[in-house]
């Protein structure tokens, strides 16, 4: 049994997770993605990557991510070395008690002009969004848009994008939709909202990614060495990933302890992925408990 939670994240600057900035000549450094969708994701090992090394700079905090993340055999090499029977002691490594899934996106920011901002999804990153949270299911149809109140006015029914027109169709109302906007991001209300075609979606994210290209230099001299291309997911963008932990019935490895112990009270910035040093991958994470779910076999 486990207790299931999720968290949000919301870039604050570009955000790369993908290839890593090496030195070959042209080198792309693409970001990763869904299979299906085509839209950028994080990976689960990132997310516990960035949890793991957080945890780790807080006071007492080795003791701390042995027991949330469990024992690498880094961390008990004193163990083994004092043991007398080391066959016994051979792998060392524990179980992580909490456990970290892919992040997808759930709104992704466009430029349109007119509005400036309008944020795009399509039924199937909705779906996972309204799984990961136990919704209702919801289904909604392409071309289908909300628009808040304080969103600007736009009294036309197409949207007019780099690539192409898109069509306004049904306007929907506060509810359902409402339960699809997370609430822990500040400007939620900000902008146009428009569902597209799981098929669509891939185009519309790849027309609307953060490029930038950079150059290595010589050492002695100012002449370029290489170039390097780096794309990431832009500022505005939010993703969803879903935690579980598992349950216990020690009050010293309850969900609430977890939260104290990550310093996840509240609303914390967090840096993900590559490229820090340039001003990539700041971000706004919130975690919150959903429910608990049952892993029993049938």
């Amino acid at each position: 049994m486990y207790k299931k939670a999720y968290g949000i994240i919301e870039t604050l600057a570009p955000l790369h997770v993908g290839a890593s900035s090496g030195e070959e000549t042209g080198n792309l450094n693409l970001i990763f993605r869904d299979q299906f969708t085509q839209t950028g994701i994080i990976p689960g090992s990132s997310i516990r990557g960035r949890f793991r090394a957080d945890m780790r700079l807080q006071t007492n905090g080795e003791p701390l991510v042995n027991l949330w993340y469990g024992h690498s055999s880094e961390a008990d090499e004193e163990q083994k070395k004092s043991s007398e029977d080391k066959d016994k002691t051979k792998d060392f490594t524990t179980e992580a008690r909490v456990k970290f899934e892919y992040a997808s996106l759930v709104w992704f920011p466009v430029y349109c002009p007119g509005q400036p901002i309008v944020r795009v999804s399509c039924p199937k990153l909705l779906n996972r969004y309204q799984k990961i949270l136990g919704l209702p299911k919801t289904n909604f149809s392409p071309y289908s848009y909300y628009r808040p109140t304080k969103a600007p006015e736009y009294k036309r029914d197409r949207l007019f994008f780099n690539l192409g027109v898109l069509p306004l169709k049904e306007e929907l109302k506060k509810e359902p939709i409402k339960a699809y906007l997370p609430s822990e991001v500040e400007d939620i209300n900000d902008h146009l909202f428009v569902i597209v075609k799981d098929t669509e979606i891939g185009m519309i994210h790849d027309m609307s990614l953060y490029r930038q290209s950079r150059a290595a230099l010589e050492t002695n001299i100012k002449k370029v060495k290489n170039f390097f291309n780096v794309e990431a997911l832009p500022e505005m963008a939010i993703l969803i990933f879903p935690i579980a932990l598992k349950k216990s019935l020690d009050e010293a490895h309850s969900w609430e302890k977890y939260i104290q112990d990550a310093e996840f009270e509240k609303t914390k910035e967090l840096y993900f992925g590559g490229l820090e040093s340039i001003g990539f991958g700041r971000t706004n994470t919130t975690i919150k408990l959903a429910q608990t779910i049952n892993e029993e076999p049938k």
